[in-house]
């Protein structure tokens, strides 16, 4: 992915993510040497090849010993994704060590095996952007929790909510990815060392050895079967993103539709000197609202080609290989790009609760017909209920006379509820049902999620620094390098 193509003019406006660098050619050039380091240490403990050769490979395997503009020659004239840096890093070891490098595996083994790798920092810098947004979420619903507004069903009102319940639904569906994000990880970090088809032929009675030597120098887990054609966990993490960006991408329509004067309800932040249009001065535009919009079509648009990627013949198709590495780099940078949008509008949201109780009140009554419809439907039967309220409100819909004043009008209705019963039961205040404690205990749920996903962020933190110990305590977990 070049620079342009995933450029926008309000990327200025919102945090680097910290994912595009992870996919450039010197990260990923890296992350191969590491891979290849790997597999001669590995290698090296089980007798396959020389310590002194894995000492030098490992000491030299760091992109700076390299020259990158002879790989890129290299590569232009070999036509192959790997050779040429292998062929650099054995001239760097030198002729005695050299030979050793890349002992037994297949080009797959190692690039897929370094793009694990960078998919694991791409994975824990979106956890990170989550954890910020849930910690977000947790105050607007919790200080929106009892704050009315219009529900809407088929973008007509229906029944009265609170923003704080809207925002439980979206804490909900991302607290959900979370979870996802979470369980997949033993499916997609695994080290792909099994030769050329799978089975470990080039490493003879060591390779299970080897493998694991591999996996536990690079912290990642192992496959039962190694196969080339195995990739469903990658493809499960794009997938995963795709549901992600479904949820973002209908916050970003709700914020985008909220912001519309006829509705006025909830903004995003829009600091000082935001342009709107070049014509229009009054224009305040949801920008990052259509961001969202936009990269959520673009990642859900992204499962389709992953998916397709599966459809390896025999033991391998390079092809479908090429296919699930380019559209994994752009689902990942794009997942980045589209969290730090959301959590920027999460963090700075805008709610005018003023209008959302003007809103609630244009419909005079109507959106509490339910509550009323129930209350009389215990005196005289649900469904007779539902026949006199319905007339009463399509009457109130379609003429002069508001809700309230037929109800009065009605005599079925005033034999049963008398006028101050009535009023009671169209305020739409009256009539939240368990929105404010939902709201609340997604809140709490939350801010638990966001605890967790930053523990787990100094976790991995720690593990680079020595080994961690985890101290379990009353109020919480605590983690000590040791």
């Amino acid at each position: 992915m070049s620079d342009e193509s995933i450029r926008r003019y309000t990327d200025g406006r919102v945090p680097e993510p910290g994912i595009k660098h992870l996919f450039s050619a010197e990260n990923r050039f890296q992350r191969r040497l590491d891979v290849e380091a790997a597999l001669a240490q590995a290698e090296a403990e089980v007798g396959l090849i020389p310590e002194g050769a894995a000492a030098a490979i490992e000491a030299a395997a760091r992109i700076e010993n390299l020259d990158m503009d002879r790989i890129a020659e290299a590569t232009a004239t070999a036509s192959h994704p790997l050779m040429p840096l292998v062929d650099e890093l054995t001239r760097v070891v030198g002729p005695e060590h050299g030979e050793w490098i890349h002992w037994g595996a297949t080009t797959q083994n190692i690039t897929q095996t370094a793009d694990i790798l960078v998919l694991r920092d791409a994975h824990r810098a979106l956890k990170r952007h989550l954890a910020t947004t849930l910690r977000a979420l947790s105050k607007l619903a919790d200080s929106s929790a009892a704050v009315p507004m219009p529900g809407r069903t088929h973008s007509q009102h229906a029944v009265p909510v609170t923003f704080g319940f809207k925002a439980a639904v979206w804490i909900d569906e991302l607290t959900a990815t979370v979870d996802r994000l979470e369980r997949l990880e033993d499916r997609l970090f695994r080290v792909l060392m099994g030769g050329a088809v799978g089975t470990f032929a080039s490493f003879g009675p060591q390779g299970r050895a080897v493998e694991r030597g591999v996996a536990q120098r690079l912290g990642l887990g192992t496959m039962p079967v190694p196969s080339r054609a195995v990739n469903d966990g990658m493809v499960e993490f794009v997938v995963v993103l795709g549901l992600l960006a479904g949820t973002a991408g209908k916050i970003g329509k709700d914020v985008y539709t909220l912001m519309q004067p006829e509705f006025g309800e909830a903004f995003e932040p829009i600091p000082a000197g935001t342009v709107g249009s070049s014509t229009m001065p009054h224009k305040r535009n949801p920008q990052l609202a259509l961001d969202m919009q936009s990269m959520s079509a673009q990642v859900r648009a992204l499962t389709g080609p992953a998916l397709e990627s599966m459809l390896h013949d025999h033991e391998a198709n390079g092809g479908m290989t090429a296919l699930l590495e380019d559209v994994i780099a752009q689902a990942a940078v794009l997942s980045g790009d589209l969290l730090v949008r959301l959590s920027v509008i999460m963090s700075g949201l805008e709610v005018d609760e003023q209008r959302m109780r003007e809103n609630l009140a244009l419909s005079q009554g109507l959106m509490s017909s339910e509550s009323l419809m129930l209350e009389l439907g215990e005196r005289i039967g649900r469904q007779s209920a539902h026949e006199i309220v319905y007339d009463v409100a399509q009457a109130a819909a379609v003429g002069d006379a508001s809700f309230l004043d037929l109800l009065l009008q009605n005599a079925a209705v005033r034999e049963h509820l008398d006028p101050a019963h009535i009023r009671r039961l169209i305020d739409p205040s009256s009539y939240l049902g368990e929105s404010v404690t939902i709201a609340r205990d997604m809140a709490q749920h939350a801010r638990t999620v966001a605890d967790r996903l930053e523990f787990r962020a100094e976790a991995d933190a720690l593990t680079g620094m020595g080994a961690v110990a985890v101290d379990v305590q009353e109020d919480g977990l605590s983690l000590t390098s040791v």
